[in-house]
């Protein structure tokens, strides 16, 4: 049996005695399916305290389910269907590799429902979910581009995928309207959670001078890096303050709670329907950690103000102009990307090095 299915069976037989078998056919049965484990301190540890709200909330009327470190694939796909099979009625799972398997497995069951969080692929009982992460990416690459000495800033990525490179640029942005002099360097390790290439990756960007990290990974590897350089970070999907305290200036949190008690009540209500949600700050789905008290006043300032603008809707991300590295008004003066153009980012604006995998 492999690790996935083995965290399934666990999950299975815990709910179990927990409850009576009488009481388990009369409650709803929710599945969560997650990438990493819900230790990482990060994204997946943030989509479990969504599941633990609903549970919270809901738990006379669901049991809940939840299978980790599930690798994006066909390991997936298995997963997905024991939960379908096993009589979960709404199932989310939350990483961008889970799409496809999700669409195959719904397609089998069709009186099962299914949330699959950062894709963009839906159908009658498969609905999409995300949080408007470059939002927050905004506002951390203005503090980057106060904070920075060096003028160079590391960013680690995951996979080079529309999500994380809009955020790239985002950031980038950001900096660059506070300090033109400061460049970002990717670092692309190609997994969500590999907590040793992300502290590999944090080294090799401070060996290039970078003397502010940012993260679009999941574990708190390259926060502890920081720490013991005596450099600046960024958390990512947690407060990771505690892995840094000296280090860590804020963090971009995701906050599923609100999102997944509503699903689950929607699904129980009967009102429950395939749809895209893509929420910000106003819709509270993130917010940001704690700042570093280290944080001049002035920064802060600057930081809440930009946070509250692109809450209020008086600040755009990508307002144009907008131009990408060879110098091309992608956005033009007086536009804003639309969100078609943000799902399909595949090109960096200028101030990042490098060029996007392909």
């Amino acid at each position: 049996m492999g690790k996935a299915l083995m965290g399934l069976a666990t999950g299975a037989a815990m709910l179990a005695l927990g409850v009576g078998a009488a009481d388990a056919q009369e409650k709803m049965k929710v599945g969560f399916v997650y990438v990493g484990p819900i230790s990482d301190h990060g994204y997946s540890y943030q989509h479990d305290q969504g599941r633990l709200a609903v549970e919270k909330e809901l738990g006379d009327k669901v049991t809940t389910t939840f299978v980790e470190n599930v690798p994006e694939g066909a390991d997936a796909e298995r997963v997905i269907e024991q939960l379908a099979s096993s009589g979960h009625k709404l199932i989310f799972t939350t990483s961008f590799g889970f799409m496809n398997p999700t669409l195959k497995v719904a397609q089998r069951h069709p009186d099962v429902k299914f949330e699959h969080a950062t894709g963009y692929k839906r159908s009658a009982n498969v609905a999409t979910y995300s949080a408007r992460f470059y939002e927050a990416r905004t506002v951390i690459g203005q503090i980057a581009g106060k904070m920075t000495k060096s003028n160079i800033i590391g960013y680690i990525g995951s996979f080079p995928i529309p999500e994380v490179v809009s955020g790239i640029n985002a950031f980038t942005i950001a900096m660059r309207e506070v300090n033109p002099k400061a460049e970002v360097r990717v670092v692309w390790v190609n997994s969500w959670y590999d907590p040793g290439k992300e502290a590999e990756a944090a080294k090799a960007l401070i060996d290039q001078g970078a003397d502010v990290i940012s993260l679009h990974t999941d574990s708190p590897a390259a926060i502890q890096v920081a720490q013991e350089r005596g450099l600046w970070v960024f958390g990512q999907s947690s407060d990771m303050t505690r892995f840094g305290p000296k280090a860590h200036l804020t963090a971009i949190v995701d906050d599923w709670r609100e999102y997944y008690v509503n699903r689950v009540k929607a699904a129980l209500d009967g009102s429950w329907k395939s749809q895209d949600t893509w929420g910000g700050f106003k819709d509270h789905m993130l917010f940001l950690a704690p700042y570093n008290p280290a944080l001049p006043a002035d920064v802060v300032a600057a930081a809440e103000k930009t946070r509250t603008d692109i809450m209020e809707g008086k600040r755009h991300s990508f307002q144009g102009p907008v131009k990408d590295q060879s110098g091309k008004v992608v956005i033009a003066e007086g536009k804003q990307a639309t969100d078609e153009q943000i799902l399909k980012m595949d090109w960096y604006v200028e101030g990042v090095q490098g060029k996007v995998p392909k």
